[in-house]
């Protein structure tokens, strides 16, 4: 009777075993972390609107500014509805890092179909809450392209084209890097928070946009100065605050390395800014607020990818090289390109880029006070040759899939307003309003 017992209860006992086994196997919903990162995306968004939309427009002349607001203000609608559709599940990961999924994930989240409040992601949080943070990703760097043709650009070329480059360049960009594809697999790539996904491929698109669209009218005879610096520097300081979610959130967690993004996410700006400001005196013999502003966005920029793997020391040379480096970007690099860059997206965005990617290699290593190399990398010449690479593929691949948008835009609606358009300002003669009444 006795074995009877016991054998039933061993029965019992290996019944329930595979059930306790899939629930210690599956996530549960850090609540703290969840609430982080809900903060994190609210202040990604106000990155964009307001934080862009200011500062970009006031660096444009004042017939243009309302123009601006409304690029912004519909480019981060689009881009959010297209995350939603099928962006965030062609960007997640298949579980198959082969074929197609190097560069793709797969159709299961179309719609978000299947997530609901109690679906929990890997990452402890709800798959919503994960879902909105990186959808703010998607939309702030779309939001970033239009800098680098605004006041010339035909509203439904410029729609037709971001669709285009976010299937094709978005969407790929950040699988390779973030979802497990080619880039993440093959060569241990580290981008903590969108060196490469976000500001490499926002300012090639920008500056590809720049050469197809030409130059503007009177460019370089005429003044284009920014009929509004006090607007800019508010941009520039919403900007910054809502950096902080943008690069301490991306470590997903309320932790010692979301710290460590915070801080180096207030250092390196503080320096460019400095850097740049005290170049631009030498140089010119006037430190100007615009170079100030200019040069926190650079060292933000350039913080970037690195700012939950380098040291606080680290970060401070980093922010001090980005102004330098971004100074020349916008002032040498650009008449050497031949290039009417509006508002200096590659100057800023894509030098800051690349030079933040690059040195993410390098200082990542712990003998540099780094927190590790990536995954395959032993070295700092073999993790800053996986930077190089991913870095060059995502200026090649973007800049092909930007053609071939502004093409596709120039066919269908034209990416030009005309002449006298363009003369009038594109807050009157497009759209119908004024930012200003006077």
């Amino acid at each position: 009777m006795r074995n009877t017992r016991f054998c039933s209860l061993c029965a019992a006992v290996a019944g329930i075993m595979p059930a306790l086994v899939q629930a210690a196997e599956e996530p549960a919903l850090d609540a703290t972390a969840n609430g982080f990162i809900m903060i994190c995306a609210a202040l990604v968004i106000l990155m964009s609107i307001p934080g862009i939309a200011l500062f970009y427009g006031g660096m444009v002349r004042s017939k243009n500014m309302l123009s601006v607001l409304v690029q912004v203000l519909v480019t981060f609608s689009m881009m959010y509805v297209l995350w939603m559709i099928f962006g965030y599940s062609l960007a997640m990961s298949s579980g198959d890092a082969s074929g197609i999924h190097l560069f793709f994930g797969d159709f299961s989240r179309i719609l978000l179909l299947g997530i609901t409040p109690e679906t929990v992601d890997p990452h402890n949080l709800s798959e919503l809450c994960y879902f909105a943070f990186q959808g703010a990703f998607a939309a702030i760097t779309a939001c970033l392209i239009l800098g680098g043709f605004a006041e010339r650009i035909k509203f439904s070329g410029l729609l037709i084209m971001l669709a285009f480059w976010f299937c094709l360049a978005y969407i790929p960009s950040w699988h390779m890097v973030w979802g497990g594809g080619w880039l993440d697999s093959s060569f241990g790539v580290l981008d903590f928070a969108g060196g490469t996904v976000v500001h490499i491929n926002a300012s090639i698109c920008g500056l590809v946009g720049a050469y197809f669209i030409g130059k503007r009218l009177g460019y370089g005879r005429e003044s284009m100065a920014p009929h509004s610096l006090t607007i800019t520097m508010i941009g520039t300081c919403l900007l910054w605050f809502g950096w902080f979610g943008f690069n301490a959130g991306s470590e997903l967690a309320p932790d010692g390395v979301s710290a460590l993004a915070f801080v180096n996410t207030v250092i390196a700006p503080a320096a460019a800014a400095l850097s740049w400001m005290s170049l631009e005196w030498i140089l010119r013999g006037q430190p100007s607020m615009l170079g100030a502003c200019s040069g926190a966005i650079a060292g933000l920029v350039a913080i970037t990818p690195a700012c939950g793997f380098v040291s606080a020391a680290s970060s401070l040379v980093i922010g001090l090289m980005a102004g330098a480096v971004c100074l020349w970007g916008v002032t040498g690099l650009k008449k050497m390109l031949h290039v009417d860059d509006t508002l200096d997206v590659f100057g800023i965005h894509g030098l800051g880029g690349i030079l933040g990617a690059l040195l993410t290699g390098v200082f990542c290593s712990p003998d540099l006070g780094g927190t590790g190399f990536g995954a395959g990398n032993e070295t700092i010449l073999q993790q800053v040759f996986g930077q190089f690479v991913s870095v060059v593929v995502t200026v090649i691949w973007t800049a092909l899939v930007a053609f071939g948008g502004f093409y596709l835009a120039k066919v269908l609606t034209g990416v030009r307003v005309s002449r006298d358009q363009e003369r009038q300002g594109l807050d009157l003669s497009y759209h119908g309003e004024r930012a200003y009444n006077h």
